[in-house]
């Protein structure tokens, strides 16, 4: 099995990664929040970075969706070393991000939350309107695509699902061109059905084409749709790992802490009950026929 401590851990042959970022970190000050991780996002592929609470995603996110720079060690797009200027570069490099509280308007219509911010427009001058007809017919076409069959794209998309909402970001952002899609924690608050719902989307993304880096703290969910496995732990990287090298019991164990996990369950074992000498004795005797 490879281990992170590898510069190249998780490479393997095929098409030369869309994003790659080796040995990146990050710093606050002194606080260190990214020290040492890699990564590789292929098309067709899904990478899963998973980690609880304080372990580093939100900074790797940030670093890949162009919101914050990396202090130390190689971001590159296409090969090419990068250092993205802000989110809007990112688009242009086709890295969208669905982040998990998503920017949806919820009494807006379904159609209208598609085209949210890159509305078309048909005439000119004081003529110029938006083309609602093509933003309707579109934005249902695509989510068709995507295998979301909606009844009606003009009903509010506060009405959808958490998982149906979640579709509709992840088809927005392959119908505006993105290579690269980044799902932030997309089935953290949603139950098992529309967990399994967002999921097969994630597919369908990968499917299309997509590089796909799926966050999250699920390791059940990452291993159902994930090609790797980055795990994070305190900001450094505490496994890398390809799908065929590790089984759901063993990311699902490095996920819970390991090593750390079997000590503390030794520390909470009760101990046996301590029986005096001659209760015992007493106890033995009884039982003999």
């Amino acid at each position: 099995m490879t281990t992170a401590t590898e510069p190249t851990a998780g490479r393997t042959s095929g098409p030369a990664p869309l994003v790659e970022l080796e040995q990146v970190s990050k710093y606050y000050g002194n606080v260190r929040a990214l020290e040492g991780v890699s990564l590789q996002a292929r098309a067709g592929e899904i990478t899963c970075v998973l980690g609880d609470n304080g372990a580093g995603k939100s900074t790797l996110i940030k670093i890949i969706s162009g919101l914050h720079g990396h202090d130390a060690g190689s971001f590159r797009i296409d090969g090419e070393e990068t250092r993205l200027a802000g989110p809007r570069a990112a688009l242009d490099r086709g890295i969208a991000t669905v982040h998990q509280d998503l920017a949806v308007v919820p009494l807006m219509p379904v159609w209208r939350n598609f085209f949210l911010g890159s509305e078309p427009t048909r005439g000119r001058g004081p003529l110029r309107r938006m083309d609602v007809e093509f933003m309707r017919r579109t934005a249902h076409a695509e989510l068709l695509r995507m295998g979301i069959d909606l009844r009606d794209v003009d009903q509010p998309i506060g009405t959808l699902s958490g998982g149906e909402r979640q579709c509709v970001a992840i088809a927005r952002a392959v119908y505006f061109g993105a290579r690269v899609l980044i799902l932030d924690e997309p089935t953290a608050a949603l139950g098992v059905k529309q967990s399994g719902v967002v999921l097969k989307y994630v597919a369908a993304a990968r499917d299309a084409g997509l590089a796909v880096v799926f966050i999250t703290h699920n390791p059940h969910h990452a291993y159902l749709v994930g090609d790797r496995f980055v795990l994070l732990k305190r900001g450094t990287m505490a496994g890398l790992h390809t799908r065929d090298a590790i089984t759901l019991d063993e990311l699902t164990r490095q996920m819970a802490g390991g090593d750390e996990l079997d000590d503390l369950r030794h520390q909470l074992e009760r101990p046996e009950p301590d029986v005096p000498r001659g209760a015992a004795a007493a106890d033995e005797e009884r039982r003999r026929p």
